[in-house]
């Protein structure tokens, strides 16, 4: 498993965020978009199995929820080796009660698929003040909310509707000015890619985006024809709980591993007065 860095402990507080080249090998690449190959076609609301066709209501592209759910290509990345212990390092928690449950918690996990066109606009922020994504350093350690890893499957250049961030708003007190422009709205176009110090981040298919949710993102617009593919997860500490009303099927927890499960369902365990 890869060990974290000082150098990217370093960028990762001062930036919010990591490019973690070849996170993915060309075989597990091409094992997802083969699997992707046959869910572009599925619409808003329609499900594949236990996988869900979702937007947020703007001009975003699709989403296909629940991910995790299609595949075994897909449940080797819930503790994938590239990037499993970047997770629990920047999560943290360890010896805490943030790791009561099990050491992480997937909150989100899906695909994304935006074609010409479409982007989605620039969203969280150290200045929301959200406790469910914030960022905190404290006493040596890193103690935040939500860190995401978003995987390409194909490689994103210009044009290609990449995504956008604001290097170190994960600290910022202040909104950016041009925030209110750009964030998502339901039902309209917006886009992140002309904001003042904002950045374009390009990758490679298999290169993977790893970041704190706190962390101003969005997306530039798509102009190239084709479609940008990526997949997202999304950990935080094991007493959170699920961002959208799905909960894993009880065929994929039979076909995890006890430390997938862990991450996937830690308080699976209910106590009741008969279990008692």
């Amino acid at each position: 498993m890869n060990k974290v860095t000082k150098l990217q402990e370093y960028l990762f507080d001062l930036n919010g965020y990591l490019i973690i080249k070849n996170a993915l090998n060309k075989k597990e690449v091409q094992s997802i978009n083969k699997i992707l190959n046959k869910l572009n076609k599925l619409k808003n609301n329609e499900w594949h199995g236990y996988s869900h066709g979702h937007n947020f209501g703007t001009k975003d592209g699709l989403n296909i929820q629940q991910i995790y759910e299609a595949g075994k290509p897909f449940q080797n990345l819930i503790d994938h080796p590239s990037w499993i212990n970047h997770m629990m390092h920047f999560v943290g928690g360890k010896g805490t009660f943030d790791q009561h449950h099990g050491p992480l918690f997937i909150d989100e996990n899906f695909a994304n698929f935006r074609g010409p066109g479409e982007a989605i606009g620039i969203h969280s922020g150290h200045h929301e003040g959200l406790q469910r994504n914030h960022y905190r350093y404290q006493d040596g350690k890193f103690h935040c909310s939500q860190v995401n890893i978003l995987l390409a499957l194909n490689d994103i250049g210009p044009g290609d509707g990449g995504t956008v961030v604001i290097p170190s708003s994960h600290k910022s007190n202040i909104e950016h000015p041009e925030f209110q422009k750009n964030k998502m709205k339901q039902g309209k176009l917006t886009s992140a890619e002309t904001m003042t110090a904002s950045k374009e981040i390009y990758l490679k298919a298999g290169d993977g985006l790893l970041f704190v949710d706190s962390l101003c993102h969005g997306s530039a617009k798509r102009t190239n024809k084709g479609e940008r593919r990526i997949v997202v997860f999304r950990y935080g500490p094991s007493w959170g709980f699920f961002r959208h009303p799905y909960r894993p099927s009880k065929k994929l927890l039979s076909e995890l591993t006890k430390t997938q499960r862990k991450i996937v369902m830690p308080h699976e365990q209910v106590l009741t007065p008969s279990s008692s």
